[in-house]
C-alpha cells in the first residue's frame, strides 16, 4: 500500500508532482485547506510564484497547520518556490534564507547536470526556472548539491528543498528520495 502524499495545490505545477508521485506508487491528495493535511505521510510544496503562494496559504489558514505538520516530523519536499516557502522569511520550517530569482529572470533559466549527495545513478538533470538558491543556512542544514558554490539542494531532518523542477524532466530520483524519507518516517 502506497503512502499518502499531499501536494499543495494552491498554485504552480502541482499536477506534474502528482503524476510523478503516483507513478512511484504513492497515493496523492491535493491540499487546498487545512483538513486536507489530515493523515498525510508526506507533503510536496511545488514551484510557482512565492508571493501568490503566500497569499493563498494565508487566505486558507494553512500556515500554522503546515508548520505543525513539519514540526511533527512529516517529510516535506519543497521545489523552487517551495524552497522559498520553507525558509525563515516565509513558513520558517527550515533554518535557511532563500534568495528569490537568484540566477536571474526567466531569460536566464537553464539546465544543468547535478551530482547530488544521496542520489545514485549519476548526475540529475536539473531545470532551473527563475530559481532561488540558499543564501544562508544554519548548522543543521545539510547541503547536498550546489551550483557555482550556491546551495540548490538541502536537507534538514525530514525536510528536503531543491531549487529546480524535477517534475518537468521526468527525473524521478528526487521524488524517490523523498518517498524514502516518507517510508522511513512512517516506520519510525
Amino acid at each position: 500500500m502506497g503512502r499518502t502524499v499531499g501536494v499543495l495545490a494552491l498554485q504552480g505545477d502541482f499536477e506534474a508532482h502528482g503524476r510523478m508521485l503516483r507513478s512511484l506508487g504513492a497515493q496523492v491528495r491535493e491540499v487546498r485547506v487545512p483538513a486536507d493535511l489530515d493523515g498525510l505521510d508526506g507533503l510536496v510544496i511545488p514551484g510557482g510564484e512565492s508571493t501568490t503562494m503566500t497569499l493563498g496559504i494565508e487566505r486558507e489558514g494553512l500556515a500554522e497547520p503546515l508548520r505543525e505538520l513539519g514540526a511533527a516530523g512529516t517529510p516535506v519536499l519543497g521545489t523552487c518556490a517551495g524552497l522559498i516557502m520553507l525558509d525563515r522569511d516565509h513558513l520558517g520550517m527550515m533554518d535557511l534564507r532563500a534568495e528569490r530569482n537568484a540566477f536571474g529572470r526567466q531569460v536566464r533559466s537553464f539546465e544543468a547536470d547535478l551530482e547530488i549527495d544521496g542520489i545514485a545513478g549519476g548526475p540529475v538533470r536539473a531545470v532551473f526556472i527563475r530559481a532561488p538558491w540558499v543564501a544562508e543556512h544554519g548548522d543543521g542544514v545539510e547541503v547536498l548539491a550546489a551550483v557555482d558554490g550556491h546551495p540548490v539542494v538541502v536537507r534538514e531532518g525530514n525536510l528536503l528543498a531543491i531549487s529546480f523542477h524535477p517534475e518537468l524532466t521526468g527525473e524521478s530520483r528526487i521524488h524517490e528520495r523523498f518517498l524514502a524519507l516518507v517510508r522511513d518516517a512512517a516506520a519510525a
